[in-house]
């Protein structure tokens, strides 16, 4: 069966030890963790991890600046920020933080539809910001995993084929790919097959519907996509990134979780 995460939700127990303990006894397999926990509250995670033995096996935002900021400083304190949450991750035994370009920044698909800096001027900063936490990623036996995003909420990076550029681009050896059913389903035309085109890239997953609430709530294919997976052999991690709807938040997202269990157990 796969490693499946569940990032944060409002209705978890606020303490950690007590919400690691209910995700654990959920049926969940591990957390992925808004990385501010790692810069600000390191020993209580730790403690936590060590009481209730579920692990932190990657992050996910939390950290000051995007790696395509266009301010140099944010930039700067953006990267400072990842590369101590790869550290951390790295002593508590996870596997790596996802960071897309940037988020909710600049769309082209919005006026203004004219950035204040041009095309090859993103690609030089992009390249540059990776180039650092590829080493720090290196160094501490980590993984970045770049996410690509919709075109509404970033212009940089959209498409899983983008993200495998960069990694070709740059020679990165500890840069994979977030690949995210939500923004699949937008800037994919085919997610199986683009799934299995970039195969090779891919290191992380993200599971939401097409309308970004829990998977099983609206009409993405997950069998499909799940057997796609299950063919090119993918063997990383699948954290459950979404909204959540219903009367009752807390029984839908872990009826969302049975849901996909359901679908790999019929695999």
């Amino acid at each position: 069966m796969p490693t499946l995460l569940t990032q944060d939700k409002d209705f978890f127990p606020q303490n950690l030890k007590d919400k690691f303990f209910y995700l654990k006894e959920a049926g969940f397999d591990g957390f992925e963790i808004d990385g501010k926990a790692l810069l600000q509250n390191f020993d209580e995670v730790k403690a936590a991890i060590k009481a209730t033995g579920f692990p932190v096996l990657t992050a996910c935002g939390g950290y000051s600046g995007w790696i395509g900021e266009f301010d140099k400083e944010k930039r700067r304190e953006g990267l400072k920020d990842i590369t101590l949450i790869l550290e951390r991750l790295s002593q508590i035994g996870g596997k790596g933080i996802v960071v897309p370009a940037a988020w909710g920044m600049f769309s082209l698909r919005l006026p203004p539809m004219v950035p204040p800096r041009s095309a090859n001027d993103d690609e030089k900063v992009l390249l540059e910001s990776l180039h650092l936490l590829n080493e720090v990623a290196a160094k501490n036996n980590v993984t970045v995993f770049l996410e690509p995003l919709n075109r509404y909420e970033d212009h940089m990076i959209n498409t899983l084929e983008k993200g495998a550029y960069y990694i070709n681009k740059g020679g990165f050896k500890n840069v994979l790919v977030t690949a995210d059913f939500y923004h699949m389903n937008i800037e994919e035309s085919n997610i199986a097959a683009s799934l299995k085109k970039w195969k090779e890239y891919i290191g992380h997953m993200h599971l939401a519907d097409n309308h970004r609430y829990q998977p099983g709530s609206g009409h993405t294919d997950f069998k499909e996509g799940f057997t796609t997976l299950k063919e090119i052999a993918y063997n990383g991690a699948f954290a459950i990134e979404c909204r959540v709807i219903g009367y009752d938040p807390n029984a839908a997202y872990l009826d969302s979780l049975k849901y996909i269990r359901q679908i790999f157990e019929q695999l």
